[in-house]
């Protein structure tokens, strides 16, 4: 089941699956749109929260209906109480957080949960993983990524609420807060170099689940007008911006001409040092591709029950199998 298949990111799903052989049942909140694209693919459609009665028959779940601070509770909840596995695409770092407390439920259910297994964090979650392996005993891991080419309606809105939250860092396997922005640095994209800025990111906790690093630093390009990010902690003019976000999301030529790239470095004690690099489609496509490609390797038994990050059930080199994508290491 793709559930918000009404949703960008779930629709760009939906389309993928079926290009590639498969028949999901696409749910969602809005009869309209989620029977429209039902209709035009020629798939089935259910309609309602989340639920067991929902997911009657169904063996695994993709959850692309944000904001996941409401909806992967009750998604997970369904999940344990249909025996079905759970897949999402969140980027949201309180989620992440809490989705690693249902670990004992879904070993004892026999489900594997995977959260984040989109964009956010698959590229980001196996370069740590990767450099984990490469140098035992790093203390220190950084992070960065570009995504151009713009943002889904869901995405934009999450993103508000996110920074309503501040930026952060770990430190010491203590997340801090942090002013956006700081600190900052210039990054060896794959594109060349890059200044970008701290900022809040999954990867916080899921690169800290994963590799057990205890100072870790995510960093972006930020946006003009990041240092009135501190105003959006005030909750109506946040709501105010998110009732002017537009719906929709990047076009196809967009995504076609968009990409996305990454790196990561870690350091350990004595200051030796390891970095890598991804390079791959835009941040939508890789997140249907990731989603997807995620979804039937759990369907076909190969990864282990228990809430997982993408490199902890699918390992670090599954960034590498995704369409367009090359990594790098020095």
């Amino acid at each position: 089941m793709v559930y918000g298949a009404n949703g960008y990111s779930g629709s760009l799903l939906a389309r993928l699956a079926v290009t590639r052989g498969e028949r999901p049942i696409l749910a969602g909140r809005s009869e309209g749109p989620v029977a429209a694209l039902a209709d035009e693919l020629g798939l089935s459609h259910r309609v309602g929260p989340p639920s067991a009665e929902l997911l009657d028959g169904v063996d695994a779940v993709v959850n692309c209906a944000g904001p996941f601070a409401e909806t992967a509770g009750p998604a997970v909840a369904a999940c344990l109480a249909a025996g079905a596995h759970y897949l999402d695409i969140t980027g949201e770092l309180d989620v992440f957080g809490q989705m690693f407390g249902h670990d004992e439920a879904a070993r004892a259910a026999g489900v594997t949960m995977i959260t984040g297994a989109g964009f956010d964090v698959v590229p980001t979650d196996c370069l740590a993983a990767l450099l984990a392996a490469e140098l035992p005993g790093a203390v220190a891991l950084e992070l960065a990524f570009r995504a151009p080419g713009g943002l889904s309606r869901g995405t934009a809105r999450t993103a508000l609420g996110e920074m309503g939250g501040g930026a952060a860092r770990r430190v010491g396997g203590k997340l801090v807060p942090t002013r956006y922005g700081s600190p900052s640095r210039i990054v060896p994209f794959p594109s060349g170099s890059h200044r970008v800025g701290a900022t809040r990111w999954g990867d916080l906790v899921t690169a800290y689940h994963s590799t057990g690093i205890p100072d870790i630093t995510v960093y972006m390009p930020l946006p003009p007008g990041t240092a009135l990010a501190g105003a959006f902690r005030f909750g109506p003019l946040r709501t105010l911006a998110r009732a002017m976000v537009r719906r929709g999301g990047p076009s196809a030529e967009v995504r076609a001409s968009a990409g996305s790239e990454g790196w990561a470095e870690v350091r350990d004690a004595a200051g030796n040092t390891r970095s890598a690099t991804f390079a791959g489609p835009n941040a939508y496509a890789l997140t249907a591709d990731a989603s997807l490609r995620a979804l039937q390797r759990v369907r076909a038994g190969e990864t282990p029950p228990g809430v997982h990050t993408p490199s902890s059930a699918l390992g670090a080199g599954f960034l590498g199998t995704l369409d367009g994508v090359t990594v790098a290491v020095a």
